[in-house]
């Protein structure tokens, strides 16, 4: 491995950005460690990323559950001695107006899109402050930047990982901290939509979408740049989408 590999553990790695995140920074030459629910899923794609060249391992994660967080990071750190990198990128988008009340579905993203972020963040920082350097990845939205109908508690749970993000940041001196909010991407996301209306009206707007491999692109550049580079943001949209 080149002297420059980092070891990135990347959630929500079975599809979509989560998977493009990890299979470009494999090919980086970086040792990647693919966490998320579909076991058979992400065994498969660092099978793939190994037969291509790259290091890659995989272990089962749900980040809505502390204790298989800390089973995640504590697995790569036991393997590799050290973990540099965390990308908290499993979320999800049920959308729905608010008078719909999916009370349910406001529940899972708040489970999901925040408490996952801050399990991810608390089993790797007393490793990467004792370290004395780390970077954390946490990948939100444009929907963190602007609130649209049917998107309101989406929004807010983005809203709320740059918050945390920005908090982490101006905490840390020895970590980097970067936030990553993608535009119309083409994933799974779109399939936890329950409501057919919203769902429909959210797959017509996908034509413009940009390919998951281009924010695997964005989070290569971040944690490729040097340790006193902190990349802080990066927005990257279609560039057809308002």
């Amino acid at each position: 491995m080149s002297p420059n590999s980092k070891v990135v553990l990347v959630t929500g790695a079975s599809s979509g950005i989560g998977e493009a995140i990890a299979r470009r920074l494999a090919a980086s030459g970086h040792r990647v460690v693919l966490g998320a629910r579909r076991a058979d899923r992400i065994a498969a794609v660092a099978e793939d990323i190994r037969a291509a060249g790259g290091a890659a391992d995989h272990h089962e994660l749900d980040v809505t559950s502390a204790d298989s967080m800390r089973s995640f990071v504590g697995a790569a750190h036991d393997r590799y001695g050290r973990v540099d990198v965390l990308v908290n990128n499993a979320g999800v988008m049920p959308l729905s107006p608010l008078d719909a009340l999916k009370t349910d579905e406001w529940d899972l993203m708040i489970d999901v899109n925040i408490r996952g972020v801050l399990h991810g963040i608390a089993a790797v920082l007393p490793l990467m402050r004792a370290q004395g350097s780390g970077h954390v990845v946490n990948i939100a939205s444009v929907s963190g930047l602007r609130v649209d109908p049917t998107a309101a508690v989406y929004s807010a749970t983005k809203f709320a990982v740059r918050a945390i993000s920005e908090g982490l940041r101006q905490e840390s001196r020895d970590l980097r901290v970067t936030v990553v909010c993608p535009g119309l991407t083409s994933s799974e996301l779109t399939d936890g939509i329950s409501d057919p209306g919203v769902r429909e009206a959210v797959r017509g707007s996908m034509g413009i979408a940009i390919p998951a491999a281009a924010i695997g692109e964005a989070v290569n550049y971040a944690v490729g740049q040097p340790l006193d580079v902190d990349v802080n943001e990066l927005v990257v949209r279609p560039t057809a989408q308002g």
